[in-house]
C-alpha cells in the first residue's frame, strides 16, 4: 500500500492555488492546500492575494480583442521585430 502525502512543499501549494483560481485543482489537491495553508502564513499570504485578484478581474469590465485583431497585432509586432533586428 503506497503511503499518502498529506503535506506539500510551498511551490506546490502556490501552484495548487493558481489552479484552484482557475478551477483547474482536483478535491485531493484542495485539500492538501488546505492543510498546507493551517502552518504556512507565506502561502496563506499568497492565497489571500491569489483571492484579491481573482475578484478584482471578475469585477473589472476590461474588454479583449477577439481573435483577428490578435492575430493582426502578432503579425504586426513579429514583422516590426524582423525590420529591428536587420
Amino acid at each position: 500500500m503506497s503511503e499518502i502525502k498529506f503535506f506539500i512543499p510551498c511551490e506546490d501549494a502556490n501552484h495548487v492555488c493558481d489552479k484552484t483560481q482557475y478551477k483547474e485543482a482536483t478535491l485531493w489537491e484542495k485539500i492538501k492546500l488546505n492543510i498546507h495553508l493551517i502552518y504556512c502564513r507565506a502561502c496563506r499570504e499568497y492565497t489571500k492575494n491569489n483571492t484579491k485578484l481573482t475578484k478584482a478581474i471578475q469585477k473589472s469590465e476590461v474588454a479583449c480583442l477577439d481573435q483577428k485583431r490578435k492575430e493582426a497585432m502578432k503579425l504586426n509586432f513579429e514583422k516590426a521585430l524582423k525590420e529591428h533586428s536587420s
